[in-house]
């Protein structure tokens, strides 16, 4: 017999749905205006990329504080509340009037979007575990959907000449609002037994120091993060520009390979969670790691236009469940404090997005580009290897609590 979902947990699925629609379009609505940015504050390229890394470097520096943050105030409360700052965080940087003032506060942005992220990804894990099913995958969908929404409305500003100040204020204003009203309909502080280790007479997870066991398995969720965000990565930083300078394609046609990766990959979250129901999170992620291994490895093997869209389509299909699973997993995780597994990995994760352009940049110079992209089907190849680790642990742990 089916679960019965109270009408709550709904509406907080509802909730926590509309917290990851508005993260996703806030960063959305600024990235298509970063060069009139640029161009506002009269820096060079080589200057303006280290502007840009600022924001990874905010979530890599100051991530780890969601834990505690969580702890402290409820998962709800901290993303609803960091959206708003992250509104007000991209809205001072559109009034930048220098690189300096630039960067502070898309560091602080950064930040607050990597606190934002363990936040919402909590309350969804937690509402998941009321509905009985899978429903993670669905929550990251809806993320993407976001981003496009976001990407539109300032591709909308930027035809009618709005501004980027009243353009980001607009959009701040309007998604600000609707965080705090979600905000009002997630689980209450006290349902979050994932989070108060008082709730009951024994916690979900007890405050132990991790064993090496535990260690191994958080670094192995932490490079499957890791490889999940750097295929998501090379839709924005590298199809289009392999795609037109390595192969020739014309704009148009180059910048579907983007299309591509992301549109399957909203495809595969919304199925996503009805795979893992069916198969389980570990062969769903291995087969995801096999089709970013082969299809971007074909792709490069074998390089033509039509093949290498093609490519990016089947990697963005394979990553769509990695990201979540990974995190899924660490929130799992018995031995640690509650919410210090999600943290840890979602923190460590944006390594991929810190390092892995770079780094690719470094090695297309020393080749080519289509060398240097290797790195992106070795990496789906690591998932494949380590997709074991996403084996569920709780239930085990849970019964030995008891």
């Amino acid at each position: 017999m089916p679960t019965v979902v109270p009408p709550e947990v709904r509406r907080a699925r509802l909730a926590v749905s509309a917290l990851f629609l508005t993260n996703g379009a806030l960063f959305a609505n600024i990235v298509p205006r970063l060069p009139e940015i640029k161009e506002t504050l009269g820096v060079d390229t080589a200057v303006y990329g280290l502007l840009l890394a600022a924001w990874p470097l905010g979530s890599f520096i100051l991530g780890l504080l969601a834990a505690p943050l969580m702890r402290r105030f409820g998962s709800a409360p901290v993303a609803a509340v960091g959206t708003v700052l992250i509104a007000i965080a991209l809205l001072s940087a559109g009034f930048a009037p220098t690189a300096i003032l630039f960067a502070i506060p898309m560091f602080l942005g950064g930040a607050l979007d990597a606190i934002v992220d363990v936040g919402q990804n909590t309350h969804g894990l937690e509402v998941q575990r009321r509905f009985g099913r899978s429903i993670i995958n669905s929550l990251h969908a809806i993320w993407s959907v976001g981003a496009v929404l976001g990407g539109a409305m300032a591709a909308g500003a930027i035809a009618l000449g709005v501004p980027v100040p009243v353009h980001l204020a607009i959009a701040g204003v309007v998604f600000s609002a609707s965080a705090l009203i979600a905000w009002r309909f997630c689980l209450p502080r006290t349902g979050e037994r994932s989070l108060d280790d008082t709730a009951g007479a024994a916690p979900v997870v007890p405050t132990v120091r991790p064993g090496i066991r535990t260690v191994a398995l958080l670094a192995a969720l932490v490079v499957i993060a890791i490889a999940g965000a750097m295929v998501e990565d090379l839709g924005s930083s590298w199809s289009t520009l392999y795609l037109s300078d390595s192969l020739g394609a014309i704009g148009a046609i180059a910048a579907t390979g983007y299309i591509a990766l992301i549109g399957a990959q909203f495809v595969g979250r919304i199925l996503g969670d009805r795979f893992t129901d069916r198969f389980g999170s570990v062969t769903v992620a291995r087969a995801g790691g096999i089709l970013i291994a082969l299809g971007l490895g074909l792709a490069l093997a074998f390089p033509t236009i039509p093949g290498t869209i093609i490519g990016l389509a089947a990697a963005g299909f394979g990553s769509a469940t990695i990201v979540p699973a990974a995190m899924h997993a660490a929130d799992e995780m018995p031995g640690l404090r509650a919410g210090s597994g999600l943290t840890f990995v979602a923190w460590l994760m944006r390594l991929g997005f810190l390092f892995a352009p770079p780094a690719v940049g470094l090695l297309a110079e020393q080749t080519d580009l289509r060398t240097a992209l290797i790195v992106y089907p070795i990496a789906g190849a690591f998932v494949v290897l380590l997709a074991f680790t996403l084996r569920p642990r709780r239930v085990a742990h849970e019964g030995a609590a008891a």
